[in-house]
C-alpha cells in the first residue's frame, strides 16, 4: 500500500505540478521574452518533454489507483465519496490531455514542421485553454485526494 500511494502521489505532482509550471511561470516569461516567431518550437519541445512524463503518471495513477480501490478498499463499494470524486475527475482530466495530446499539440508538431509559425501560435493557444482546464480540475483532485476524508 504504501508503495501504490507513493506512485499515485508522486504522479499526480508531476502531472498536476507541471501544469502549474507551465501555465503559472513559463507562459509568461515565453511571452516576453521569445520571439513570436518561436514560441511554438520553444511549447513543441517543452511539452513532447514533459508528455512522456505525463503518459507515465496517467499509467501509473490508473495502475495504482485502481489496485488500491479493489485491494485495500474491497472494491467500488469501499471506497469513499472522496475517491469517486477523484476517479471521475482524473478520468476527464486523462479524457482532456488524450484530446490535447493527439489534436492540438499534434498540430503544433506539424506547424513546427511545416515552419508556420502562425498555425502553430493558434494552436499553443488551444493547448494552453484545455491545459488551464486541466490545471483547475488537477488542483480539486488534489484538495480532494489529500483531505476528502475528513470533510
Amino acid at each position: 500500500m504504501s508503495l501504490a500511494i507513493a506512485l499515485h502521489v508522486l504522479s499526480a505532482v508531476i502531472w498536476v505540478g507541471g501544469m502549474f509550471f507551465a501555465y503559472m511561470a513559463m507562459r509568461p516569461a515565453v511571452v516576453e521574452v521569445v520571439e513570436a516567431s518561436q514560441r511554438g518550437v520553444l511549447w513543441s519541445r517543452t511539452l513532447e518533454r514533459f508528455f512522456r512524463w505525463v503518459w507515465l503518471s496517467v499509467v501509473l495513477l490508473l495502475v495504482t489507483g485502481y489496485w488500491m480501490i479493489f485491494s485495500v478498499f474491497g472494491g467500488m463499494a469501499g471506497a469513499g465519496w472522496h475517491i469517486h470524486a477523484m476517479q471521475t475527475l482524473g478520468l476527464v482530466m486523462m479524457l482532456l490531455y488524450f484530446h490535447v495530446y493527439f489534436a492540438p499539440f499534434r498540430r503544433l508538431k506539424q506547424a513546427v514542421a511545416d515552419k508556420d509559425p502562425q498555425a502553430g501560435g493558434v494552436q499553443v493557444g488551444k493547448i494552453r485553454r484545455l491545459v488551464g482546464i486541466n490545471l483547475v480540475l488537477g488542483l480539486i483532485v488534489v484538495a480532494i485526494g489529500s483531505g476528502g476524508r475528513y470533510l
